[in-house]
């Protein structure tokens, strides 16, 4: 069975992480110094690199070159070629130990957690546990943790992970320390999967690898699988077959459609819907796409000086295509389309009726 490319791919160093500079640059800092924390919790969005980051603290912690080589310390990265490195990417290191959070849940896990505490590392200095989805955890195992967390056994270090930083006890985040991972651009994430396509030899066009971009929301992981799923055929990925595996449409159809809205062609909107629904295309994320697209045609109409802010997210070509559509939107017409949208999508979500919602918040705004 091949390696699916986002652990094939993953970091395997701190400066290998994309878009969470801040986050690297403290824990390079706090490698060259010796200065680890004995709990850490990172947060954010899914597939930025919070698991990845813990993995890179059980190898910088327990790196045998490390140890040896104080001038390679001052590198502030694991060696990756000593035992303790490959094992941990190798996934069969004794000492790491990762804990799903969502299935072991209760008291009684925490309980037996805190009795293998006091094993001593098998092969390691230090034992690391990872505990992913920590905002599962239910209270009693919140409190049961709570002075684990605080003064843990020498030889241990905790990371909870998290996409859902709002449902930790304060009792919990306090005890911590914290660090923020960010979606990334649609721009840094198309430069990494173009590159795997490259390294690959995925015969891929590029407005399909932007599809695969924008589809992944700012998730690096999900961008990655995408990629992994359109490799799978034979040929050339064109953009209509990434559009039908996928289920979402690529811009250039989000574009026509905002287009036609602004131009207040609403005959021509039904056409268009209609002929995007027969081709099998998800019309509620469609309807995401165009709130979001549409926003950002307001934002510049509002605000110019954005332009900069939106290189992260558009193309050179698509920025150009957004200013000229936003010289044809009144700010006043443009707050009503995407509340009338907003509600449309609201609705979508939960009706049989996927299309009808959106076909009728435009026979609205547009009569």
């Amino acid at each position: 069975m091949s390696l699916a490319l986002y652990r094939k791919y993953r970091p395997r160093k701190l400066t290998d992480l994309l878009g969470q500079e801040a986050v690297s640059e403290i824990l390079q800092g706090a490698a060259k110094r010796n200065r680890f924390a004995h709990a850490y919790l990172f947060y954010g969005p899914r597939g930025t690199g919070k698991t990845t980051t813990a993995r890179l603290i059980a190898k910088l912690l327990n790196c045998e070159k490390r140890k040896a080589d104080a001038k390679f310390r001052e590198s502030g990265e694991p060696c990756n070629s000593c035992r303790v490195c490959q094992e941990i990417d190798n996934n069969n290191s004794l000492d790491v130990i990762e804990i799903d959070a969502a299935s072991n849940r209760g008291i009684d896990e925490i309980r037996n957690l805190k009795e293998n505490l006091r094993n001593a590392p098998a092969g390691s200095e230090f034992k690391v546990y990872i505990v992913d989805e920590a905002h599962t955890l239910t209270g009693p195992a919140f409190n049961a943790l709570l002075k684990t967390l605080e003064e843990p056994p020498a030889h241990v270090v905790f990371v909870l992970a998290t996409t859902e930083y709002e449902k930790l006890p304060a009792t919990i985040t306090s005890r911590t320390q914290r660090f923020l991972f960010k979606k990334l651009s649609k721009a840094v994430i198309l430069q990494k999967i173009t590159r795997i396509a490259q390294d690959e030899k995925i015969n891929i066009e590029p407005a399909a690898l932007e599809l695969a971009a924008a589809a992944a929301e700012g998730s690096l992981r999900d961008a990655e699988s995408l990629l992994d799923q359109l490799a799978s055929i034979k040929g050339n990925i064109d953009l209509p077959t990434a559009e039908r595996l996928t289920g979402r449409v690529g811009l250039r159809k989000v574009d026509g459609l905002a287009e036609l809205i602004l131009k207040n062609d609403l005959s021509a909107c039904l056409k268009y819907l209609t002929t995007i629904n027969e081709e099998g295309h998800n019309v509620v994320q469609l309807t995401k796409d165009l709130i979001h697209y549409l926003r950002k045609i307001l934002t510049i109409r509002l605000s110019p000086g954005v332009e900069e802010a939106l290189q992260s997210e558009l193309t050179r070509d698509e920025l150009v295509r957004v200013k000229e559509l936003s010289q044809l939107l009144q700010p006043e017409q443009g707050v009503l389309i995407i509340k009338a949208l907003i509600r449309a999508y609201t609705e979508m979500r939960y009706s049989p009726f996927a299309a009808v919602p959106l076909e009728i918040a435009l026979a609205e705004i547009l009569k």
